[in-house]
């Protein structure tokens, strides 16, 4: 049976991610990333930019943020770096807290 210090941990374990997923221009820069899955190459700066209307260095921030959550990574490709969804993990942090509060609640 889980316990409500394990559901605090998930729950902490999930923090980042939700903070990630919690700005609309996040989920702008997601939903272009996700556009662009098919191509397995990704996005790199200049095209999130065209895509969102907003600024490089906004982009880039915002970036930053979405890679230490972990549901962005980025693979160098010439003299510039591609940005692409890496949700898995990020998928079994927030199953582990759903799973944990499935058990506590009746």
């Amino acid at each position: 049976m889980t316990s409500a210090e394990e559901i605090q941990e998930a729950f902490h374990q999930c923090m980042p991610l939700f903070i990630a997923l919690g700005d609309k221009v996040r989920l702008t820069i997601i939903d272009a990333l996700s556009s662009a899955a098919l191509n397995k190459q990704g996005l790199n700066v200049n095209q999130i930019t065209e895509k969102t209307s907003l600024s490089r260095p906004a982009v880039s921030h915002h970036l930053k943020i979405l890679k230490d959550a972990g549901l962005v990574d980025m693979r160098p490709l010439g003299t510039a770096n591609y940005y692409y969804l890496t949700i898995a993990e990020c998928n079994r942090t927030l199953m582990n807290l759903g799973f944990r509060l499935q058990e506590f609640i009746p």
